[in-house]
C-alpha cells in the first residue's frame, strides 16, 4: 500500500511550497490528501500570491484518518492559520506522538511547531527571518534538516522545496525513489548527493 501524506492548506499559503511538495510526494508515489484548515471548511484556497488551489477535504472530515506524514507549508497567513487551528494543533500532536513524519517549511516551523512547543527536541530549519522564534538551542541553517530522534523535516523557504519534498518522497517511499524523480526534474547533482 502506497504511503499517505495529509498536506494542509489555508488562505496565505505559500503556493510553491504547497505545489512543489504535493508535486514530488505525488511523482513519488506517495498518496496525497489535501486538506483545507479554514474555519469554514472553504475547499477553494488563495495562497499568498494570489494562486487559487481546490483542496480535497476540509480537515476536520479527514483529522482522525491515518497518515505517514502531515505537512505544512509556509506563508505567513497560512502558517497563521494553522497556529490558531486548535484541530490541526492536535493532528500534528497526533501525529508526533505516534512516531510519524511531521514536516514544516519556511514560517511554519516557527509559527506552528515552535510557538506550540510542539517538539521541546528537535532541530529545525526556517525561513532566516523566522529564526528568531526558533530556541536558539534547536534552529539549524541548513536547506532542509531531518532529525530522526522525532521524525521532523524542516525547510527554509520556496527555493529548497524541491529538496524539501525529495527528503520526503526519500523517507517515505526510499532513496532510490527520490532519485528517479530527481532525475526526472533534472535537479542539479549533488543537492542530496541522488546521483
Amino acid at each position: 500500500m502506497a504511503p499517505r501524506a495529509l498536506v494542509c492548506l489555508a488562505h496565505g499559503s505559500e503556493e510553491m511550497e504547497a505545489v512543489t511538495t504535493i508535486d514530488i510526494l505525488v511523482r513519488g508515489g506517495v498518496n496525497v490528501t489535501t486538506a483545507s484548515v479554514e474555519g469554514d471548511g472553504c475547499l477553494e484556497i488563495v495562497c499568498s500570491r494570489g494562486v487559487r488551489l481546490l483542496a480535497d477535504r476540509p480537515l476536520v472530515e479527514v483529522a482522525d484518518e491515518q497518515f505517514d506524514a502531515v505537512v505544512l507549508p509556509g506563508g505567513v497567513k497560512g502558517a497563521e492559520c494553522f497556529r490558531d487551528s486548535p484541530l490541526l494543533v492536535e493532528r500534528v500532536r497526533q501525529t508526533h506522538l505516534s512516531g510519524h513524519i511531521v514536516a514544516a517549511i519556511c514560517a511554519a516551523p516557527a509559527l506552528v511547531l515552535a510557538y506550540h512547543n510542539l517538539f521541546p527536541v528537535g532541530n529545525m530549519a526556517v525561513y532566516p527571518s523566522f529564526k528568531s522564534q526558533i530556541p536558539e538551542n534547536q534552529w539549524i541553517d541548513r536547506r532542509v534538516n531531518f532529525d530522526d530522534r522525532v521524525n521532523l523535516v524542516t525547510s527554509q523557504g520556496p527555493g529548497t522545496s524541491i529538496d524539501f519534498g525529495l527528503k520526503l518522497v526519500e523517507l517515505l517511499v526510499s532513496r532510490e525513489k527520490a532519485a528517479e524523480v530527481a532525475e526526472q526534474l533534472i535537479v542539479a547533482q549533488g543537492i542530496y548527493a541522488y546521483f
